[in-house]
């Protein structure tokens, strides 16, 4: 089954709480993903960040939900127990525990309320209701405004002159750590006049090896000729590698082909030459920093003067 969502979670992590005992996270996360039988996949499942598994920070919210409504004491770092308020609750048999039924408590209500004045990306969105933790939609987002930068800068990129492919190309190249300094990065060996490049870039700073690049604003996809063709180039200047750049997409074909051959050619995509330039910040500006910050358990502990 699916990773459950961080509300239907929290009548679980009641009924884990029930008993009264102190319990702690990793305890809670292995007992739910056994409750809800989640496969090993599912269980090691990270969030986008890479830093937390999903389940773990589904159930990490749901206690911070269930703890600003005063059904649990979370107060103690890296465990929780169930408080008086709670065990009425539980003693209840609600046949739901979600955001709705926690409106009910003040402290809950009050928690909402500061959350919706101040949206931050280390608190509850607005939206409540939703099935995401505060960090999945954080995540979600940031994923789709890249998505749409994307997109953005393929159109942006098909609209500029040849010599300023050429360029973007070559910084894209450069900022990957290729090519030394600029004035020396790009060598043209040949011109094909039709918006490409075709040129040598030392792999090193120091020139030891070199590369060969061919870059062309393809409208169609690119097959295995092309590719085969690029291939030929790279024996007819005794290169054994090559990267091919494309502002559309391969075919599967033409992918499988480059797996084939002893020379070592990359294949860059529109989608993929798109990803580098927002990695590498070639063509794009930040906008906006958000800072997400922690609380730093360390700083708390006791130290000798």
């Amino acid at each position: 089954m699916t990773i459950p969502d961080y509300q239907t979670l929290m009548l679980p992590l009641m009924e884990v709480a029930s008993d009264g005992a102190e319990h702690r996270m990793s305890e809670a996360v292995e007992a739910l993903a056994e409750r809800f039988r989640l496969t090993p996949a599912e269980r090691e499942t990270l969030l986008p960040s890479g830093r937390q598994t999903t389940i773990a920070n589904r159930i990490g919210w749901s206690k911070t939900y269930l703890a600003k409504a005063g059904l649990l004491d979370g107060s103690k770092r890296g465990v929780f127990r169930i408080t008086d308020r709670g065990r009425e609750v539980i003693q209840r048999s609600p046949p739901r525990i979600d955001v709705k039924f926690l409106k009910q408590f003040p402290g809950f209500e009050e928690f909402r309320t500061s959350t919706r004045e101040r949206p931050t990306a280390d608190a509850p969105a607005a939206n409540t209701e939703q099935a995401q933790t505060p960090e999945e939609l954080l995540l979600d987002s940031y994923e789709r405004l890249k998505s749409r930068l994307s997109d953005d800068l393929l159109a942006r990129v098909h609209q500029v002159s040849p010599a300023r492919f050429e360029s973007i190309v070559l910084d894209v190249l450069l900022a990957m750590g290729y090519g030394g300094s600029r004035p020396d990065a790009g060598r043209a060996v040949g011109r094909s006049g039709d918006g490409g490049i075709d040129g040598l870039i030392n792999e090193d700073p120091l020139g030891l090896d070199v590369v060969y690049i061919q870059a062309k604003r393809w409208e169609g996809v690119v097959g295995r000729p092309v590719v085969q063709a690029f291939v030929g180039s790279l024996e007819g200047h005794r290169s054994r590698k090559g990267v091919l750049i494309t502002t559309s997409s391969f075919t599967a074909d033409a992918t499988q082909y480059v797996g084939m051959i002893d020379k070592k050619v990359i294949l860059i995509d529109g989608s993929r030459l798109a990803q580098l330039m927002i990695e590498l910040g070639v063509g794009v500006t930040v906008e906006q920093t958000y800072l997400v910050k922690r609380l730093d358990l360390d700083y708390y502990d006791d130290q000798d003067v």
